[in-house]
């Protein structure tokens, strides 16, 4: 345990990291707001600041863990995957690095501070390193996609508005990419440069929805393949995907509204205990007496997190329905 002179010592440390990282913080969200006042989105935030639309095109590509080719960039596929949909930009190396070192400092703080053992620091380590990014990855990407979701139909909308008026279909995706705000624009606006420096209509298509994770961008990729090898009315066939796309928006709506009793009752469930454990740590750190010295402690916690983790999942599959 450390003495009372180097616990003050680090407390002011750890004060004064947070006061910095505070202060960081409000200006970076200050100069990020100034930086993208006129810009609808960040594609075109960069063409005004790169100029060369090939360039801003392997920059957006980059630093969404692609290569310039719009492939992905590293062995681990799923995980590339799941932070190329997360819409979280900048280097994956830097994002994984930042939550080892915060697991790490965590672990570490949480042994010589609370007395935790080895084998507990390396659950805290291992769920802050490898658990939590996960978990953030995953919110990202689930809110980026419900956010899509709800601009998709929109965005249909004018490329059929802007095909019956006599524009070419590069032309239609890039109005989506010039007048619609992030994350469609932006994507649009990587189908529309993707066309121009070769890729056909289909291929871009298709790695939209690599890059996006929406099942409608599937369905959208289909309807083009179809389109293009047997013909058709382009414009008929984009106008009743957005209408088949919004109709599921608000089954999908209107499914989580009665379901939303259900989730919060989950949530009440999963939470009480782990609540409840805390509150009597606090106001009665003798309440559980010796029991933290027996052996079986550690097996029995195990086995209820285990258990209680289960039970959430259970519970979440019963109020999320697939449509």
């Amino acid at each position: 345990m450390l003495t009372g002179q180097t616990l003050l010592y680090v407390i002011y440390v750890l004060a004064a990291a947070a006061a910095i990282l505070a202060v960081e913080t409000l200006y970076l969200s200050y100069a990020g707001r100034r930086a993208t006042a006129g810009a609808i989105n960040r594609r075109l935030k960069r063409l005004a600041e790169e100029g060369a639309a090939e360039q801003a095109l392997q920059g957006l590509l980059r630093e969404r863990g692609l290569t310039e080719s719009g492939d992905f960039s590293y062995g681990i596929v799923w995980l590339n995957r799941l932070y190329t949909q997360s819409g979280i930009t900048g280097n994956p190396l830097a994002f994984a690095a930042v939550f080892m070192l915060a697991g790490l400092a965590l672990a570490l703080l949480a042994m010589l501070l609370l007395g935790f053992s080895p084998a507990l620091g390396a659950i805290v380590f291992a769920m802050v390193a490898f658990v939590l990014p996960l978990l953030v990855l995953r919110r990202a990407r689930n809110k980026r996609i419900q956010k899509f979701a709800k601009q998709l139909p929109d965005a249909l909308d004018m490329i059929v508005r802007s095909l019956r008026a006599g524009h070419p279909t590069t032309v239609a995706i890039a109005l989506v990419a010039r007048e619609m705000p992030d994350p469609i624009g932006t994507e649009f606006g990587i189908v529309a440069d993707e066309i121009t420096f070769g890729l056909s209509l289909e291929q871009a298509v298709k790695k939209l929805a690599q890059r996006v994770g929406f099942e409608g961008l599937n369905l959208l990729s289909v309807s083009l393949s179809i389109q293009a090898k047997t013909g058709g009315n382009l414009t008929e066939i984009l106008s009743n995907l957005g209408r088949v796309l919004r109709e599921r928006q608000k089954l999908r709506l209107k499914i989580r509204a009665l379901s939303a009793e259900g989730r919060v009752s989950a949530w009440i469930i999963s939470l009480f205990p782990i609540v409840m454990f805390f509150i009597l740590q606090l106001i009665a750190p003798a309440y559980y007496g010796g029991v933290w010295g027996s052996p079986l402690i550690m097996p029995v916690f195990v086995g209820y997190g285990v258990w209680g983790l289960l039970g959430a999942f259970i519970m979440y599959r019963m109020v999320n329905f697939e449509i």
